[in-house]
């Protein structure tokens, strides 16, 4: 019998960090929740919480490479941060290629709605929608690892 794993899927970004859910044994993927990033402390406090309530047994970190494969200033940073939260957690990390998860994530979600008058959305529209890709980018994170752990070897 295939034991359920739960993994919960993270866009790390400089102000967000973008939640999904996966279910392995189902393949059921959903976006979860778009928190304010502070310091790794409070992070962790609450992914703690997240990871309780969901019953997560795993995170998929997703790693910003730069386009040609490698790992820049902000993969570093992503790995520093996870080092930490990995700690606190007690939960293991696995990482997964993040290139053009966003891209992906705006392309699902269709054009920005416009403001009310036809011009620009507002600042409160435009924080939700970001809020939203990053959930989705989240999302697309741990369907690629849950697409990789079905793949035959």
């Amino acid at each position: 019998m295939v034991a359920l794993t739960r993994l919960l899927g993270v866009d790390l970004g400089e102000q967000r960090i973008g939640l999904a859910i996966a279910d392995s044994l189902s393949g059921s993927v959903r976006p979860l929740a778009t928190i304010r990033r502070s310091d790794p402390a409070r992070d962790v406090q609450t992914l703690t919480r997240i990871c309780e309530e969901q019953r997560i047994d795993e995170l998929v970190v997703g790693l910003p490479l730069n386009m040609d494969g490698s790992e820049g200033p902000q993969a570093t940073a992503t790995r520093d941060w996870a080092t930490q939260v990995e700690a606190a957690l007690n939960r293991p990390i696995v990482w997964r290629d993040e290139r053009l998860t966003s891209v992906a994530a705006e392309s699902r979600l269709g054009r920005a709605p416009r403001g009310p008058s036809g011009g620009p959305p507002s600042a409160k529209a435009r924080n939700a929608r970001r809020a939203r890709v990053d959930r989705e980018a989240a999302a697309a994170i741990v369907q690629a690892e849950l697409d990789s752990r079905s793949a035959p070897h």
